[in-house]
């Protein structure tokens, strides 16, 4: 039958039982602790100083009757001292006893009467006359000793009584430093019984359970995903294996619908592939049977221009015109179309490359451009990066190509630079030109968007959107910076080189 208790439960449980156990033997053991403190008390504090009192007590009788003793032998005052001494030590030892408990109504307070009145009895019988004035003669001292014998039976009464009763308290403390000894072991055993009983509730219905789930998890994990996750012990355990049991199933759900999303991908892939096949095969009818009648176009159209340039009406010239400069204008769309669609198709080689040669090379292919407009092109330092020369070669041709195209009136002013920025070097291209509104940040990186004229700035419109499909194709990105005041600064990211050994990596 399954357990309907909780984990709280059992546990409540066997806290209770050794609750009780522990509490019993602990009150057991602190009536035994308090019995051994009072034993202790009492032999410490009351009939041990009592039987040294009682002996104080003795020794100041005797030192009276000594002190009495001699001053009736030799008649000397001086042999009353020892007398006077032992009175004050009688006050001072009977003051005590009284203190201690020896008080009239107990059966030490009655034996100490009986020393104090036989005392009594023999001072009023032999000393006082004697020190009123009368005769000390030897039969006075004959007198004096039954009646101090008396003095010393009632002492040794009193001594006995006082010394049973401290072996007494003796014998208490040693038996209940004997129960205390005992129930310390009883609180032991109890301790060690109740920590048993907990490991053994929380063994049987928690780590027991746990470890049969953590095998069924591992067996379906690891062997058989099919397999059902059954839960045994509390409600809790059971309860955790029914939401394993739920994650299971959702894992299987999940699995399958992966399995049925690769299908359809792997089924996208061979529409893609034929795609791609499809735009290779255009891209070869671009380049070769577009280009033919295209360049023949163009060329008839020249010799017609150059022909009959001037022997037609204005508006034949401005017709054969309009038919050159389309002519140009397909061709050169053709040929930025193909350049886009290659990025990435046909990778060259990645290899190390100096950006400052690449820079260089830019320069270069846009000299004729820079000695027209007057243009300044700086730079700083430039790392090494990896990459296809030519085609990042193209990114700085076309950025420094548009701070020339798009300049103001003053001269152009570009400067090119380059810092690290955690795992990449980020470069940007600044100029003084017309710059552009932030509006604009994104739409500039579409393909064929325009934001002039083709009267005012010559050009496809596809020079930005290459440099975007260049710098992700080799794992960076390109963005407008919108907080440049004057001017426009283009910023664009290259993975830096992973061994210090493959460039000159600023820190």
């Amino acid at each position: 039958m399954k357990s309907v208790w909780s984990i709280s439960r059992w546990a409540a449980l066997s806290g209770v039982i050794a609750g009780l156990l522990l509490g019993g033997a602990i009150a057991a053991g602190s009536l035994a602790l308090t019995n051994l403190t009072e034993s202790r008390a009492r032999l410490l504090d009351v009939t041990g100083p009592q039987v040294l009192q009682s002996a104080s007590l003795a020794t100041a009788m005797l030192n009276q009757e000594t002190g009495v003793r001699g001053y009736i032998l030799a008649g000397r005052s001086e042999f009353l001292e020892p007398y006077r001494d032992g009175l004050r030590a009688q006050d001072a030892a009977v003051a005590e006893l009284r203190r201690l408990g020896a008080v009239p109504g107990t059966a030490a307070g009655d034996d100490l009467d009986r020393v104090l009145g036989a005392a009594t009895t023999w001072r009023t019988t032999i000393i006082e006359p004697v020190l009123a004035g009368a005769p000390a003669t030897g039969a006075l001292v004959d007198a004096s000793k039954p009646l101090f014998d008396e003095v010393r039976a009632s002492l040794g009464v009193l001594q006995n009584r006082l010394e049973a009763e401290r072996l007494d308290a003796r014998d208490d403390l040693s038996s209940s430093a004997d129960v205390l000894r005992v129930m310390l072991i009883v609180i032991a055993v109890l301790l060690c019984g109740a920590l048993a009983l907990v490991f053994l509730v929380l063994h049987r219905k928690l780590i027991r359970p746990i470890r049969q789930l953590a095998v069924e998890v591992r067996d379906v994990a690891q062997t058989d995903i099919h397999r059902a996750v059954r839960g045994s012990g509390p409600k809790e355990m059971r309860e955790l294996a029914s939401d394993v049991e739920s994650l299971r199933s959702r894992i299987l759900d999940e699995v399958a619908e992966l399995e049925r999303a690769q299908e359809l991908i792997v089924t996208r892939t061979r529409e893609l592939e034929r795609s791609n096949s499809d735009l290779e095969q255009f891209a070869y009818v671009a380049s070769h049977d577009l280009q033919e009648p295209l360049r023949k176009v163009a060329s008839f159209c020249q010799l017609l221009q150059k022909r009959y340039q001037g022997k037609l009406d204005e508006r034949g010239d401005q017709y054969i015109g309009f038919a050159v400069d389309g002519a140009k204008r397909m061709q050169a769309l053709i040929n930025d179309l193909l350049a886009f669609s290659r990025v990435g198709r046909r990778p060259g080689e990645n290899v190390l490359l100096e950006t400052g040669d690449l820079l260089a090379t830019a320069l270069g292919n846009l000299e004729d451009a820079i000695t027209e407009s007057g243009a300044r092109v700086t730079h700083g330092e430039l790392p090494v990066v990896h990459g296809e020369k030519t085609l990042l070669t193209a990114v700085f041709q076309n950025l420094v190509g548009n701070a020339i195209k798009f300049r103001g009136e003053k001269p152009p002013e570009v400067e090119v630079a380059a810092e690290r920025d955690g795992e990449d070097w980020r470069f940007s291209v600044t100029d003084n030109g017309i710059g552009i509104n932030d509006e604009y940040a994104e739409r500039i990186f579409v393909i064929f968007q325009r934001l002039h004229g083709r009267g005012e700035y010559p050009g496809t419109g596809i020079g930005l959107a290459l440099c975007r499909k260049i710098l992700e194709h080799h794992g960076g990105r390109i963005w407008l910076d919108t907080t440049v005041q004057a001017g426009t600064r283009f910023c664009f990211t290259l993975p830096a080189a992973q061994h210090a050994d493959e460039g000159n990596e600023r820190p």
